[in-house]
């Protein structure tokens, strides 16, 4: 917006006015105070009366702060006013749950009574009509571009001040979970009303991660909020692991909606989510915990490309082997040339081991006929190592671990 300076002898008629202010104030706060302590976002503010004091503090360096920088460079733009004052407002504020609203709220009321008590006292300062039409239109002007900058660098703060709040509490909250998982001395009670969330109950834990580097923190924080929406009639605890890694823990003996999850961060940033054992008490929350770490180890070490595995998918391979490498041997030994077989072939094989090498209820199952099932079995024979009857244990493990490493998510 381009700013018209005001002509000389208007530039003086502010800086009268502002000469006012200056050595006249209380009797400009008196208004300016009442009006703002009595909105009705500040009503339950002001009960607290270090608070209300630092309000009347915060009026008095805004409105002198308008003023000095008209005795200086009357009918110039105001910048916003970063004093000590407004801050440590602000501070206390957000400590008593204030927010945009509240300001903006202050801001215009205060702008308000301002440019009435400033109306007053420009009609003292000149009688003659174009001067007063022009004095009011650069005060006008004035008063509402000081206050609209003030309430942006206000809001901003409060977001600054939001943030570092959320991040003490976070960080408060990460270190209660250690000394938890940790197994330290604790205050059940103490450390409940802390969290915000009761521990003497069932939990499933969850760990929330990404490996993408291109994922922004903004991405990462909504994919987490998508898996806690979705699961939200689970009462949750959330505590970040570190920038790219996130534990949670959904209250319930239900345990939560694996299918859910996985919905509600499909179209999103490409995290992914491992979902540990529901378990009962404080040990439950840890052992839970535990087996998700161990859930996100596994997904990690064979490439997983899931969106969404829990405990039980690879705890029997998590007893198998701990590493990658081992796992392929495996495979590799158990499968031989079985391994490449066509995915329809090798899901026959494992369907038949799960009906406990029943031919008739695998056929029912796989609504095929019986003839189809055995020269399915018999080509498998032929690509094993080892026949069926013989190695049926090991085959079964070795395809579930094969499936569930490369399953497409």
């Amino acid at each position: 917006m381009i700013w018209e300076p005001p002509s000389e002898r208007v530039r003086e008629l502010m800086r009268q006015g502002a000469a006012e202010i200056v050595n006249g104030s209380q009797r400009w706060l008196d208004e300016l105070n009442e009006a703002s302590l009595g909105s009705r976002y500040m009503r339950t503010l002001v009960d607290d009366p270090v608070l209300a004091e630092a309000i009347r503090r915060g009026n008095r360096s805004h409105l002198l702060h308008w003023a000095v920088a008209n005795l200086d460079r009357p009918g110039e733009p105001v910048q916003a006013n970063k004093g000590a004052e407004p801050l440590d407002l602000i501070r206390r504020a957000i400590r008593r749950g204030m927010d945009e609203r509240a300001i903006v709220e202050a801001s215009r009321i205060g702008q308000a009574v301002t440019w009435r008590t400033w109306m007053r006292t420009a009609l003292g300062l000149t009688t003659d009509p174009d001067e007063l039409r022009e004095l009011l239109d650069v005060s006008a002007r004035s008063i509402t571009s000081f206050t609209d900058v003030t309430v942006a660098e206000t809001c901003r703060q409060v977001q600054i001040e939001q943030n570092a709040a959320a991040r003490g509490r976070q960080a408060e909250r990460r270190e209660i979970v250690t000394e938890i998982l940790d197994e330290a001395p604790l205050d059940v009670q103490q450390a409940e009303a802390r969290l915000g969330y009761r521990l003497e109950q069932s939990h499933t834990a969850a760990v929330i991660w990404t490996d993408e580097s291109t994922v922004d923190p903004a991405g990462f924080g909504r994919a987490t909020e998508a898996v806690l929406h979705a699961l939200a009639r689970h009462q949750s605890l959330s505590v970040p692991a570190d920038d790219t890694a996130r534990w949670v823990w959904f209250a319930g003996a239900a345990g939560p909606d694996l299918a859910a999850i996985a919905t509600a961060i499909a179209p999103l940033a490409p995290v992914q989510v491992a979902i540990g054992p529901t378990a009962a008490g404080i040990d439950g929350f840890r052992r839970s915990h535990h087996d998700a770490v161990r859930t996100q180890q596994m997904m990690t070490q064979f490439g997983s490309a899931r969106r969404v595995a829990s405990f039980a998918d690879v705890e029997l391979i998590a007893l198998i082997t701990s590493d990658a490498e081992r796992a392929d041997r495996f495979i590799d030994h158990t499968l031989g040339e079985f391994k490449s077989a066509d995915a329809e072939l090798q899901r026959t094989v494992l369907t038949f081991i799960h009906e406990q090498c029943n031919a008739s209820r695998t056929a029912t199952r796989l609504f095929t006929h019986r003839n189809t099932l055995s020269r399915r079995l018999a080509r498998a024979n032929e690509l094993l190592p080892q026949p069926l009857e013989v190695s049926s244990v090991r085959v079964a493990v070795a395809l579930e671990a094969l499936r569930w490493r490369t399953e497409a998510p």
